[in-house]
């Protein structure tokens, strides 16, 4: 089958797309949400970099912010805005599918223990059912520590917050706190 994975950064790219072997395999990169724009850039050019190295397709989506800004505006809270952007990436991700005639899609997003696994299969299967195109409901968590080990021995790009600002700020207060408690008598 034709699958479109959806991918976040070149880290997450590495076991997932393994783990589809049985598959026809082509990496969709749909991330509005990353910000500032050179840090998407920094992300793409990790993914692209190792995906040449690999000979796997991939298709870059346009790279609108606006659009992510708008999906997520009016969220309360952080579990809010993370269900807006998983609906605007891998609804981008469904439509590309069904456009270049694709099977299924299958996400990236799901190699993460620290990513929402039940909104991200939720979400998937709706936006998938939406647009006329199958989801591959996956769990890869059990694949994250390897997909760290690789990414550090292949020197690839590894960032250290989910992609847009608000994540950003969230894992600096989250790093900050830890040292503080690291210090504290």
């Amino acid at each position: 089958m034709r699958v479109l994975l959806h991918a976040c950064c070149g880290p997450c790219l590495l076991e997932p797309f393994d783990a589809l072997a049985e598959h026809d395999v082509t990496v969709c990169y749909a991330n509005p949400n990353i910000a500032p724009a050179e840090e998407y850039v920094r992300r793409l050019e990790a993914l692209l970099e190792y995906a040449r190295s690999q000979g796997i397709e991939v298709r870059e989506l346009p790279y609108e912010p606006d659009r992510w800004a708008r999906a997520v505006a009016g969220a309360s809270d952080a579990a809010e805005r993370c269900r807006a952007c998983y609906r605007l990436r891998l609804g981008m991700a469904a439509e590309e599918a069904v456009r270049g005639g694709f099977g299924a899609v299958a996400t990236t997003l799901t190699v993460s223990p620290h990513q929402d696994q039940a909104a991200i299969l939720e979400i998937g299967r709706e936006v998938c059912e939406e647009a006329g195109v199958g989801f591959l409901a996956t769990d890869f968590r059990d694949r994250f520590a390897e997909a760290g080990h690789r990414s550090r021995e292949l020197g690839m790009y590894r960032q250290n917050y989910c992609g847009c600002l608000p994540s950003k700020a969230e894992a600096e207060a989250e790093r900050e706190a830890r040292k503080a408690a690291r210090r504290a008598p």
